[in-house]
């Protein structure tokens, strides 16, 4: 049986190279302290934001990370570990600090999202499971935050366990979609587990599994009353039609009704017409199948009287952006600035700090990459979540304020980067980097040449 992923197993779940990395630094005696940034390097053509989230899985790895006996044993059976490495892994433990932008915050290409200072071996060690959760949380609260705002005010749910990638990817994702602004979810143990409402309606198979359709709606109806029915088993705006019958004639309570398939706005329309003839303004309607947020906007922009949406495969696999573009790189290592050098991946040295200005209004104006500790005009994004492997209270926010901090800064973001459909032609949100920054990155690529030149004269 394949077991679950839980904190006991989470050591493992990391590259191979990043063991190997590990042994060799912890063999060669580099263990100083050392800084990594975690960053996107870009948007993903329809996007125009990125919207920060993870960092309470990220914390609580880091808290948690051990190597069990069953681990280790299994590390012995590869040839590259050796003993003296093993037993010291037996004794692993996170012993560093991070400093991050809050959940919830808006964000942007090339700034860091998240700062790891620790021990060399530490922080390399942390690399591919701080990449995996950051880069799939902060995707699908970013897919979700233009959902809800495509949705203007209406009810969406998050439909999307059935297809998302594996079960870690459904927990971690409803949390995600709800600081986006997502309001409920069908995954009930996300609702357990963090006190998400839960929502559903019913299938068709439900429907089919009656000997006809009234019948299921009469049944499901007195089960749950102030239900939610699928009308479009067979005939939409027949299905309508059964239901005004059964509330009129037996006085049902069905709070909505869900349009699942064909012209959803034609569908809506014409149901919401037999409903308000029939004196039932109040029963809403609820519509899904196959919609994103450029879907809604379409319906929402020919008149289609809907109260909610659920959203499935689309938004819990951000099906347009299924992937970004996140770097963890070495920028410092024993008091010495360090950056990578590669056309088009090129790094800045040096431990950083990301201070973002604002209109006189509110709405946010641009953000500056600075070096730590210089004097810059804005407010500072990256804040301490942890010390000593240990989270401050930064990082032991709850999801009620990291959900209003999220609306909040949205709300704040200047308005043509809540387009959707033209994402191409939006003038991209000014992120710049500070002229001591830039001027620390020119004096390490200068020394960083001239060894490589001092080398390769000596060779």
């Amino acid at each position: 049986m394949t077991p679950w992923i839980d904190d006991a197993r989470a050591a493992l779940v990391t590259d191979l190279y990043q063991l190997t990395m590990v042994q060799a630094y912890w063999h060669e005696g580099l263990t100083a302290p050392a800084t990594f940034d975690l960053f996107i390097r870009r948007l993903p053509p329809t996007r125009t934001y990125f919207l920060a989230c993870g960092l309470d899985s990220a914390l609580g790895y880091l808290e948690t990370v051990r190597f069990t006996d069953e681990a280790l044993a299994y590390l012995a059976t590869l040839p590259p570990f050796r003993d003296d490495f093993l037993a010291w892994l037996a004794d692993f433990r996170f012993t560093g600090a991070v400093r991050a932008v809050p959940e919830g915050t808006p964000v942007f290409p090339n700034a860091p999202l998240l700062e790891v200072t620790a021990p060399l071996p530490e922080a390399q060690l942390v690399e591919s499971f701080l990449i995996n959760q950051i880069s799939v949380q902060t995707m699908l609260a970013s897919k979700a935050a233009r959902v809800v705002r495509a949705a203007q005010g209406r009810t969406v749910a998050d439909f999307g366990m059935r297809r998302m990638d594996g079960t870690d990817a459904t927990m971690k994702g409803a949390r995600a979609m709800y600081i986006a602004g997502v309001d409920a979810t069908s995954n009930v143990e996300a609702g357990r587990v963090y006190g998400i409402p839960v929502t559903g309606t019913m299938a068709h198979s439900y429907v089919e599994a009656h000997e006809d359709e009234g019948a299921a709606f009469h049944a499901f109806a007195r089960l749950y009353p102030g239900t939610t029915l699928l009308v479009d088993t067979y005939d939409t705006l027949r299905g309508v039609r059964r239901v005004i019958d059964l509330v009129q004639s037996e006085g049902l309570q069905v709070g909505a009704l869900r349009l699942d398939s064909g012209d959803l706005s034609a569908l809506a329309k014409g149901a919401r017409r037999l409903l308000d003839e029939a004196g039932l303004a109040d029963v809403k309607l609820f519509a899904s199948s196959s919609l994103d947020e450029v879907a809604i906007a379409g319906l929402l922009a020919d008149g289609a009287p809907l109260d909610g949406f659920g959203v499935g495969t689309r938004m819990g696999q951000s099906q347009d952006a299924p992937t970004l573009d996140t770097v963890y790189k070495l920028a410092a290592y024993a008091g010495r600035g360090r950056m990578k050098l590669a056309k088009n991946k090129g790094t800045f040295p040096g431990r950083k700090q990301v201070v973002r200005r604002t209109d006189p209004d509110g709405t946010l104006a641009g953000d500056t990459i600075v070096r730590d500790g210089e004097d810059a005009e804005g407010t500072p994004l990256l804040r301490e979540a942890m010390h000593d492997g240990q989270r401050t209270d930064a990082g032991r926010e709850s999801l009620a304020t990291i959900r209003e901090r999220a609306q909040t800064l949205l709300d704040l973001l200047p308005a043509r980067l809540h387009r959707i459909g033209d994402e191409a032609s939006v003038e991209p949100y000014p992120v710049t980097v500070s002229a001591a920054l830039q001027a620390e990155a020119d004096r390490v690529r200068v020394e960083i040449e001239t060894r490589a030149g001092n080398r390769n004269l000596r060779a």
